[in-house]
């Protein structure tokens, strides 16, 4: 599978030694930066360059998720999710990293490298790489309604307030 990771000055050891990592387990592994220490630097596009890179890939075929990391991994998952079609979910323990693929079909996951260790970051990551989606009728009905929303600004017959306006729909 191919793996796209990206991260901040905060996720930068975690991501050389999560490329060894799946490196070795026969990945892939596609790093959208930063390549250098920085202190500075801003997470956004290299989050948004691994989620996009993520999104081209599937749109072709090629199996791949993506892995993004930075203090709390809030922000690189909210920049994730700013890209059409990505699913990205902040992962902090097994059960929330093996259902963002059961339930939520997520193709990138966001992991706080100043919450947890190398080793417990390894594990929610072979854990979300491992678990298929389930395809269960009323996850992939939910999925549909958000991709729905992502390129309609509305989902039919439920009720969502377009009154307000949205990015989908302004776009």
């Amino acid at each position: 599978m191919r793996i796209h990771i990206a991260t901040d000055h905060a996720g930068l050891e975690f991501s050389r030694t999560l490329v060894d990592h799946l490196t070795n387990g026969g990945h892939e592994v596609l790093d959208h930066g930063p390549s250098v220490y920085d202190p500075l630097d801003d997470y956004p596009a290299f989050c948004i360059n691994a989620a996009l890179a993520v999104v081209r890939d599937q749109a072709a075929g090629v199996r791949a998720l993506g892995i993004v990391f930075g203090g709390s991994g809030n922000g690189e998952q909210i920049a994730a999710n700013k890209v059409r079609g990505i699913r990205a979910a902040l992962v902090w323990s097994m059960d929330t990293a093996i259902l963002a693929r059961e339930h939520n079909d997520a193709n990138v996951i966001s992991i706080g490298a100043r919450q947890h260790t190398v080793e417990e970051a390894i594990r929610y990551i072979d854990a979300f790489i491992a678990e298929p989606f389930s395809g269960d009728e009323r996850h992939v009905r939910r999925i549909a309604q958000l991709a729905e929303y992502e390129e309609t600004g509305d989902i039919a017959g439920k009720g969502v307030d377009v009154s307000t306006g949205s990015t989908a729909a302004s776009e």
